[in-house]
């Protein structure tokens, strides 16, 4: 949605997709959209919640089957387990993805690996296709003027030309462009405490053959989860930077890591949407 600062400033429903790294700043600036006049639209809550609740179980079940206690329960039906996913807490989503490489070390095989990133793949195209339904949605049924959609970070990775015209369609794509210092703490965060995270797949492959090579190991199942995933987070960083400038370059509007941090309000983030307007209608 392309537009000028006046006509965002007096226009009557503002609709915006936030886009970037995770920990850029997303969640905190729609923490400053009050809930009562905005409605906040979670691309990795709709993931969990929707597209990948019933995975999610399944895998927490395979999990209880190992257990003679809980199997027994569970084939009798005497318990039941609840995907208790929220917007504060994504865990079940990142759980259910996990990490390639060794089984002894919480790994998974390649190709279940591949499996869950090819469902995370399509659930997120999903959940962002979804979007004027819920934009719809809010409107008519919560009676929402303004819409809020934090896009998960991997974003930039799904390669679906659909999904990025029909979020530009409907919202102002704004895109949370990381400084250098910004990169280099989100860096540093990621190799202290290594999460889950989804990889293109011929990305995926590349890497793994040039750690398993430096690393001089000759199966997938030798590999440290958690040490691959520290030493292949600073490449897969630096390749999504050019993938979000060319996403922002073509349907939307960049502001800055900086920029982001420095809000306090409601106000102030209407300011700067002004302003990243203003800048690049110039």
């Amino acid at each position: 949605m392309r537009m000028t600062p006046e006509e965002f400033r007096s226009s009557p429903t503002k609709r915006i997709t936030l886009l970037g790294m995770s920990g850029v700043g997303k969640t905190r600036l729609s923490s400053l959209l009050p809930r009562e006049q905005w409605y906040h639209y979670s691309g990795d809550y709709r993931i969990g919640s929707h597209y990948l609740d019933e995975p999610i179980l399944d895998n927490i079940k395979r999990k209880m089957m190992h257990i003679p206690f809980l199997r027994d329960l569970l084939r009798s039906d005497s318990i039941h387990i609840n995907n208790n996913i929220s917007f504060e807490n994504l865990h079940p989503v990142s759980s259910f993805l996990g990490k390639v490489g060794d089984p002894d070390k919480g790994g998974l095989s390649l190709t279940e690996f591949q499996h869950r990133q090819q469902l995370h793949h399509d659930a997120e195209v999903a959940a962002m296709l979804d979007v004027p339904h819920f934009i719809e949605k809010a409107r008519v049924v919560y009676d929402y003027t303004n819409f809020i959609n934090d896009a998960g970070g991997s974003l930039c990775e799904l390669n679906s030309p659909q999904v990025m015209k029909t979020l530009a369609e409907h919202t102002l794509i704004l895109y949370i462009r990381a400084t250098r210092s910004d990169r280099e703490r989100l860096i540093e965060r990621a190799i202290s405490d290594p999460k889950p995270l989804y990889y293109p797949a011929d990305f995926l492959l590349q890497q793994l053959n040039a750690y398993r090579q430096q690393q001089h190991i000759d199966y997938v199942a030798m590999i440290d989860p958690d040490d691959f995933s520290r030493w292949v987070f600073p490449q897969l960083f630096e390749s999504r930077i050019p993938r979000y400038d060319a996403i922002a370059a073509q349907y939307g509007y960049t502001i800055s890591s900086e920029e982001v941090f420095e809000l306090h309000s409601e106000d102030d983030f209407m300011q700067l949407v002004e302003q990243a307007l203003q800048r690049e209608n110039h």
